[in-house]
């Protein structure tokens, strides 16, 4: 039976907690469970049974939904997924080249951590500014190029300047948390290497990269549920409504803005949807990865035992 100590400190742990669940509640899980009551209704004027204009709301059912399948639609969730894959990959290779560059001991190491992470804390909305301001057709881009390359018009040369911007600004923050993740491996570690006579190549496929992997893991995770929800880069850098940058978010808020709700809230669903199912898979195999890690380690200190 559970002591009277076990019960109060149950009671405390939940007066503890309470305040930080009424907080998710109000701004997490009401403004949900509005936004998917919101996607099975549409608002504006209709003619009732009567032939009579009539302005209200009303229930849709998955009328809304059907938007899903369109093209604008598809097309968005290609160019998240595109912005996602790239964008991630490019900023995980160079974060790591990042933090094994700022992990070194040399003079000027302080200056250099502070260049590094100075795009990472620019605001979206001004990093965004100064790439269209290097991207205009007569732009410091086409000048360093000599080349004519409408970057922010709609097309490819749009995508790659969206990419290049967020690569850009993002990269640090993987930098730096991969930098937190070498400052932990002992030095002995490295110094044992080098006595085995490994190479800086081996030492770094051996020992670095397995060591600093849950750090990178949850650098990816948090940079891919970013990525999936990216609006205010292309934006500012691009413009509204172009076809070739256009994401789920910028959707949905393009349709928020003509008052269309309904199908706003359709899409925020399915954004929501896909962004929840990539965290669980992701999760269930960083999970999965993680566990798999603690228990070799186990059986490692056993058998030196």
């Amino acid at each position: 039976m559970r002591t009277r100590a076990s019960r109060g400190q149950s009671w405390l742990a939940a007066a503890m907690l309470s305040p930080t669940l009424i907080v998710l509640a109000l701004v997490v899980f009401y403004p949900l469970l509005s936004a998917m009551r919101e996607s099975f209704y549409e608002s504006g004027q209709r003619l009732d049974a009567d032939g009579f204009v009539v302005e209200g709301e009303w229930f849709a059912g998955l009328a809304n939904y059907a938007g899903v399948a369109g093209q604008r639609f598809l097309n968005a969730a290609l160019n998240t997924t595109l912005f996602t894959v790239v964008t991630v990959a490019l900023e995980v290779v160079l974060g790591v080249a990042m933090a094994l560059v700022m992990q070194r001991a040399f003079k000027g190491r302080a200056f250099l951590r502070a260049g590094i992470l100075v795009p990472w804390a620019v605001p979206t909305a001004v990093s965004g500014l100064m790439w269209k301001w290097i991207f205009q057709a007569d732009g410091v881009a086409n000048a360093l190029l000599g080349t004519d390359i409408l970057w922010t018009a709609d097309g490819d040369w749009a995508k790659l300047a969206v990419i290049i911007a967020d690569v850009w600004k993002t990269a640090p923050f993987v930098g730096l948390l991969v930098l937190a993740g070498l400052q932990i491996i002992p030095a002995d570690v490295y110094e044992a290497a080098r006595v085995d006579g490994s190479t800086p190549r081996q030492t770094f496929w051996r020992i670095t990269l397995p060591l600093v992997r849950p750090a990178l893991l949850v650098a990816v995770l948090f940079r891919l549920m970013d990525a999936l929800r990216v609006f205010d880069l292309p934006y500012v850098l691009i413009g509204p409504r172009k076809q070739s940058v256009e994401t789920l978010s910028g959707l949905i808020w393009d349709e928020a803005t003509r008052v269309h709700y309904g199908p706003a809230s359709a899409y925020g669903t399915a954004l929501f949807v896909y962004i929840a199912l990539i965290a669980f898979v992701f999760v269930k195999l960083l999970g999965a990865d993680l566990l798999s890690d603690v228990r070799s380690r186990r059986k490692e200190a056993r058998d030196v035992a």
